[in-house]
């Protein structure tokens, strides 16, 4: 799967004489009787599949010009011709000055991953030079383990299991259990005091406790050596947890510098706009816009609830502009050639307006001519300009104006002929008026006001908002928590655009799942007062089934599969339980209950203040929770609504705990069952699953984080003292 994306860029040195080669035929040559021992192609094709680029230096030497464009360099066993087979025509030892550019790179953000091999001083290389500013040397020798100290693999002497941290592997080491090093040095790091040793070899290995595998931080970048290479071979990578520990070391070195800044690496130019009248990114700045947008937020200060005029408003003020808000609207028309029916349209609805005296709004016609879910086409832009309440920010129907683009990549695009949902559209912000400089990160048209309720067909998400909300709260969680997060978890904090792009297909599969399944109710629940829980099930099973397709995803190679979980993960988790009030809140119930489930199944540990998971249990955990949750959807079909809604308040309370004073809880004898439905939803606490005593603790350490989010955007922080502020979290 052809995907491009904003991840690392990765540089294999193959000029200097290198034992390994990406090029399978070469591979092929160097070795003809075992081409998987000179082979690493897997390796790269391993990393391609996760997003990133893999690109091979096969001539000259590894000058600044060379390093530029990468963000990773790794250089794989160079030797001598007299003791391997190798790739390149440059001797296996680089010159100061490709030294010097080396460590310039990783102290400015790059990174360096160096593979070993056992007899160091045998093959001819200066590695150790090229190590030495790191505080790293690798030590010539060959590691063996006794027959009786357990840690032989397949008995073989040389072929040792190293030991790596007690427990469930964090950070570097997520989803890492057992590695085996083939015919192995070791590492020392008596130069590098901040090294972390990732592998070290057993009390019964000679030489015992020596380091195999090695982290550091340097400058701005990160460096990686291990002492064997054979690792990360065509003929071993797919031995124990090789590839998933090859993944997290490239990923890791590659989240140094820029990317941990919140600036992507690498930018990808959007999609040719495919015919498209030039719009310009000037729009924003545009005289027009700054007219409209002004008049906009005055006028909104007259109305009231419902989008009427004020009785005591200077009506002839609004007269005037309402008249500006026509003539800069047609002004900007030619901007948006896609939407002349619409703009042509708002004009003669503003007007009809004013003539009717101001009274409620009614803005069907323009509505109805409003499509942009008809322009998916990647960097389209579209000014919408509504008497509109925003969802989860002002609830008066009064006037806004935003302007915002199109999300559509090709690989998205592709993704939705599969999860076909015409009616999805990612957009990110431009331009706002004060009802989007809050917490909304919607724009649906149910939303505007109108004369009657037409059939929608389309919603568009700011997928831009809700990444920045999601980097930040996340950032601050892991402080809170203590939480490592894994490198591909690292990355999507750290890049904008790894994780708006992963919001992008989150959302598209989480509002494809509501009309999907088995639905023993409206998938959209518009028009039935039912116990809150519900939606908060509905809600999940959503992004339950998200996390379960991107897990099937991932097994195909889809390079942002794994971003789409752990952003599953970490929202529903972290930001959703502690946001909002707790009255009735859906969402925050379905981050409870998947806490709690995870929690139980041991998957996730909250222990000496500090948060970790067992990150091979993870997906098997959460799609263990999905088929829950579809069972009970399923059998909810051949129950009565309240005997579904009894069943789903069941299966909650038996993760999380109900409020003691719950009638609910009690169960079906302390119900008015003989009664009107209302008489039910009636005795529901206003917060009927109580925080427990964690999330109790987490939310008054991450609200100051979470309002520091109202407004944000992709590349907007309205209030960036503010959040600079909250994120220096309170003891």
């Amino acid at each position: 799967m052809t995907v491009m994306t904003p991840f690392a860029r990765v540089l294999l040195d193959q000029a200097h004489s290198s034992a390994w080669s990406i090029d399978p035929e070469l591979a092929e040559r160097m070795n003809p009787a075992n081409p998987g021992d000179a082979s690493l192609a897997r390796a790269a094709a391993v990393l391609r599949e996760r997003g990133t680029e893999v690109l091979a230096h096969t001539d000259g030497e590894l000058t600044p010009e060379a390093l530029a464009g990468a963000d990773v360099l790794v250089i794989a066993h160079p030797a001598a011709a007299s003791s391997e087979r190798v790739a390149g025509d440059l001797p296996p030892v680089l010159s100061p000055a490709e030294i010097t550019a080396v460590t310039d790179h990783v102290a400015q953000g790059g990174g360096l991953v160096v593979l070993g091999e056992c007899d160091h001083d045998a093959h001819g290389n200066n590695l150790n030079d090229l190590l030495a500013p790191f505080g790293l040397a690798i030590a010539s020798t060959l590691v063996h383990e006794r027959a009786d100290g357990g840690r032989r693999h397949q008995g073989n002497a040389t072929w040792v299991l190293g030991e790596t941290s007690a427990g469930p592997g964090q950070g570097v080491m997520a989803g890492i259990d057992e590695l085996c090093f083939y015919r192995a040095g070791t590492i020392d790091v008596s130069g590098a005091p901040g090294a972390r040793v990732l592998a070290r070899t057993s009390a019964t290995a000679h030489p015992a406790a020596q380091p195999l595998a090695v982290a550091v931080q340097h400058g701005a970048g990160r460096v990686v050596v291990l002492a064997d290479s054979d690792l990360v071979g065509d003929d071993s990578i797919a031995e124990l947890d090789h590839e998933e520990f090859w993944v997290n070391l490239v990923t890791w070195a590659g989240n140094g510098g820029a990317a941990l800044r919140g600036t992507p690496t690498r930018n990808v130019a959007p999609s040719p706009q495919s015919g498209l009248a030039p719009q310009g990114p000037g729009v924003g700045a545009s005289e027009a816009w700054v007219a409209l947008k002004a008049a906009v937020e005055e006028l909104r200060l007259m109305q009231t609830k419902d989008g009427s005029l004020a009785d005591d408003a200077d009506r002839e003020r609004a007269t005037a502009l309402v008249a500006v808000m026509a003539e800069r609207i047609t002004e900007l028309a030619p901007r948006f050639p896609h939407d002349a029916d619409y703009l042509a349209a708002l004009p003669v609805d503003l007007q009809r307006w004013v003539d009717g005296g101001f009274g409620v709004p009614d803005f069907l016609d323009s509505l109805m001519a409003f499509r942009p879910d008809q322009h998916r086409v990647d960097g389209t832009q579209h000014l919408a300009v509504f008497p509109m309440y925003t969802q989860n920010g002002n609830l008066d129907r009064v006037f806004e104006a935003v302007l915002f683009d199109v999300m559509w990549p090709q690989w998205l695009a592709d993704l939705e002929a599969t999860y076909d949902n015409p009616m999805f559209l990612p957009v990110r912000f431009i331009d706002f008026t004060p009802g989007y400089d809050t917490n909304s990160a919607v724009l649906f048209p149910e939303t505007v006001a109108v004369r009657e309720v037409p059939k929608f067909s389309w919603g568009a998400i700011f997928c831009d908002r809700e990444a920045a909300r999601f980097r930040r709260v996340t950032s601050a969680s892991a402080e809170v928590l203590g939480l490592d997060l894994p490198p591909e978890g690292e990355r999507l904090v750290a890049s904008q655009e790894v994780a708006q792009a992963t919001f992008a297909m989150w959302d598209l599969i989480h509002d494809r799942t509501h009309s999907h399944g088995d639905l023993p109710f409206d998938p959209f629940m518009i028009k039935q007062r039912m116990p809150f829980w519900m939606y908060a099930l509905e809600e999940l099973r959503c992004d339950l089934n998200t996390f379960r397709q991107s897990v099937t995803l991932a097994e195909q190679g889809h390079p942002y599969a794994r971003a789409v979980q752990l952003a599953i993960l970490f929202d529903r988790l972290f930001r959703f339980p502690v946001t909002g009030d707790r009255v009735r809140n859906y969402d925050g119930l379905g981050g409870q209950l998947l806490f709690a489930w995870l929690h139980k199944r041991g998957a996730m540990r909250w222990t000496d203040n500090t948060l970790t998971f067992d990150w091979a249990q993870v997906p098997a955990a959460v799609v263990a929770l999905s088929d829950e949750v579809e069972t009970l959807y399923r059998e909810g079909i051949d129950r009565s609504r309240v005997g579904h809604w009894m069943a789903a308040h069941q299966f909650i309370a038996g993760y999380v705990a109900p409020h003691p004073a719950s009638a609910w809880a009690k169960g079906a004898e302390h119900l008015p069952l003989d009664g009107p439905p209302k008489g039910l939803t009636d005795l529901v606490q206003p917060d009927e699953f109580p925080l427990n005593v964690f999330y109790e603790a987490l939310r008054k350490k991450l609200a100051p984080v979470i309002e520091a989010t109202r407004g944000i955007t992709g590349t907007l922080d309205p209030r960036a003292a503010e959040a600079a502020a909250a994120e220096r979290i309170p003891a």
